[in-house]
């Protein structure tokens, strides 16, 4: 009130000015109202700026700090999770984009609190969540998701020379299998077994498959497991430079795979992904975003929201999440239960949240 009395006031003693000083009163006038129009703007991008920080909820976001857990960076983890903390600092949260060793580093993060979001394979949520594999004993009911991701390829590359066509001619290979107890080698481990093999029929490397794929150039290694998103930037490093051939998961094995571990689908590499000619049978599973499920509601729902509102920013990240990452592909295929704020987001949506 006392900013428009005084305005009003100004006014009145402009008029005054006017009559007694002609032109000049003009030229005192025009630059009281350019002024009253740089205030009058100035407030309104304050208020633009406080409002774009907080939620319909009231959340104020400049209190939210959000860790996203991520990956190595040479793989696809990196620069999509790096997206999911710009769409959130966009919005006002703050927010770090953390590199990991990916999945299982990811899973033990959210466990311990010391990440909000982070990307994992479902087949390694599955295991953390119900104890089997490699979290056998240690079954961690309390990991949460809020939303599907893209899904990730088992792809077993090797070079022509090496003779490896099938997963049965990696018995007496140097197998690089991914670093120990992370997604990747949790998948190698999983289709060892379901081919009637072990790693003892191999001599496996527990090296990530940037490192595997380095040492197959230099003649150390002969075939790498490498789960991810298409096309990985690493392997069609390879291809290019090198005679690289796509090892197929297919046949009983793969049946026998799907049949115990039902997170994996069966689906093919397309042709011309690399340097392969024809389709190449294989396998996929999910990626999902897991939640730190001692957020609130109004968090989780709120960051959701502030996603699907900058989703360009994501899609944009990589061809995987261009193609893969959208509000309309839905959460069914999430194997364990939703955050209870991503839940709501999702049915208000219109979608089944089979696990709540």
């Amino acid at each position: 009130m006392r900013t428009a009395k005084s305005f009003f006031l100004m006014l009145k003693h402009q008029k005054k000015t006017f009559i007694g000083e002609g032109m000049k009163a003009v030229r005192v006038t025009f630059g009281l109202l350019c002024m009253v129009a740089l205030i009058v703007l100035t407030t309104i991008g304050c208020e633009k700026k406080e409002s774009g920080e907080k939620s319909e909820h009231h959340l104020d976001r400049t209190k939210e700090f959000v860790t996203v857990a991520t990956g190595p960076t040479s793989g696809i983890y990196f620069p999509i999770g790096g997206a999911f903390a710009e769409a959130l600092k966009s919005a006002g949260y703050n927010t770090s984009s953390q590199a990991t060793g990916a999945s299982a580093e990811n899973i033990s993060m959210i466990s311990k609190g010391e990440a909000e979001l982070a990307i994992a394979m479902q087949d390694s949520v599955m295991q953390a969540y119900k104890g089997f594999g490699a979290y056998e004993g240690k079954a961690n009911p309390k990991l949460t998701a809020c939303m599907r991701l893209w899904p990730n390829y088992v792809q077993l590359v090797t070079l022509r020379k090496s003779g490896i066509k099938t997963v049965a001619d990696l018995k007496g290979k140097r197998v690089g299998v991914g670093a120990a107890n992370s997604g990747v080698e949790l998948n190698a481990r999983m289709i060892y077994e379901a081919y009637g093999m072990t790693y003892a029929d191999s001599k496996v490397d527990y090296l990530s498959y940037g490192e595997a794929i380095d040492q197959m150039k230099n003649g150390q290694c002969d075939a790498a497991f490498v789960t991810s998103g298409l096309p990985n930037g690493t392997i069609m490093e390879l291809a290019t430079s090198y005679d690289m051939e796509i090892v197929p998961i297919d046949g009983a094995g793969r049946d026998a795979l799907i049949q115990k571990y039902p997170f994996f689908s069966q689906t093919i590499i397309p042709a011309n992904t690399y340097n392969n000619t024809i389709d190449v049978d294989t396998v996929f599973v999910y990626n999902i975003m897991l939640v730190n499920s001692d957020l609130s509601e109004d968090v989780v729902y709120d960051m959701l929201t502030v996603i699907f509102d900058n989703i360009s920013t994501i899609k944009a990240s990589h061809n995987a999440a261009n193609k893969h990452i959208d509000l309309t592909f839905g959460v069914e295929d999430v194997k364990i239960p939703l955050h209870p704020g991503a839940a709501k987001f999702w049915q208000e949506k219109g979608f089944k949240t089979p696990q709540n």
